[in-house]
């Protein structure tokens, strides 16, 4: 009996081997395993409103990035301007040609930021219209050169006035003889000239360029009648001009 008692357990125990675990450790895996109490819900406060949904987007675009600002313009450095306008004679000169257009040119340095130094050039051409019928009147161009200063305030960051003081030479070019029969002998050849302009400049979101107004009035010794001249051979000019800084 006690050896049929024993292949029995010994083959229980091998059947229980086989099934992948023996009934011990079945026992304390089952006994390991812990259920977790589930909480009960909570209900919801009715004194409390529901939260409100988001607004809807003004927009289904994406939206641009803020733009960073324009740059200052700039202060120092070479610059550039052209005038365009027209010249017009106040003193005697006045009896001998019609106002001129006028065309003129600054190549200057701004030392600082008020103050520059440049040189220029000029032309505008006109005629003796005024002192002779049409059949002799004489057609010709008036040029110039010089140099001078310029002094600049600025009203605000791109609205500024300026100030030029400038000194140079002026001439008629006109076949010899051509002005000295109206008594103007003197013009055909280069004579001082003195003068001042004044403006007003508006500087654009390019921070190299500026577009301007201005006037400008100057004593232009050449241009004087050499025998009964009633006053100083005074012109005027009046342009728009465009400016480049470099």
């Amino acid at each position: 009996m006690r050896r049929s008692a024993g292949i029995i357990s010994a083959t229980a125990a091998a059947l229980l081997a086989l099934l992948g675990a023996p009934p011990r450790a079945h026992a304390e895996t089952a006994s390991a395993v812990a259920v977790t109490p589930t909480a009960p819900p909570v209900a919801a406060d009715p004194t409390v409103p529901p939260a409100a949904p988001p607004p809807p987007p003004d927009t289904v675009l994406p939206q641009a990035p803020l733009e960073a600002p324009p740059p200052p313009p700039h202060r120092k450095g070479l610059v550039l301007e052209s005038r365009l306008g027209a010249l017009a004679f106040l003193g005697d000169f006045r009896h001998v040609a019609p106002t001129a257009p006028w065309w003129h040119v600054d190549l200057g340095y701004e030392l600082l930021s008020w103050l520059g130094v440049f040189g220029y050039g000029e032309l505008c051409f006109t005629d003796t219209s005024e002192a002779q019928g049409s059949a002799t009147t004489y057609a010709f161009p008036i040029y110039g050169f010089g140099g001078g200063a310029r002094a600049t305030v600025h009203a605000t960051p791109r609205v500024a006035l300026f100030l030029e003081l400038d000194a140079g030479a002026m001439r008629a070019d006109v076949p010899k003889g051509a002005l000295a029969l109206l008594g103007y002998g003197n013009a055909e050849k280069l004579g001082p000239s003195l003068g001042g302009r004044l403006g007003v400049e508006w500087y654009q979101v390019d921070r190299h360029l500026a577009f301007g107004l201005d006037v400008g009035l100057r004593d232009a010794t050449g241009f004087a009648e050499q025998f009964i001249g009633t006053g100083p051979p005074l012109m005027l000019d009046a342009s728009a001009a465009v400016r480049y800084t470099f």
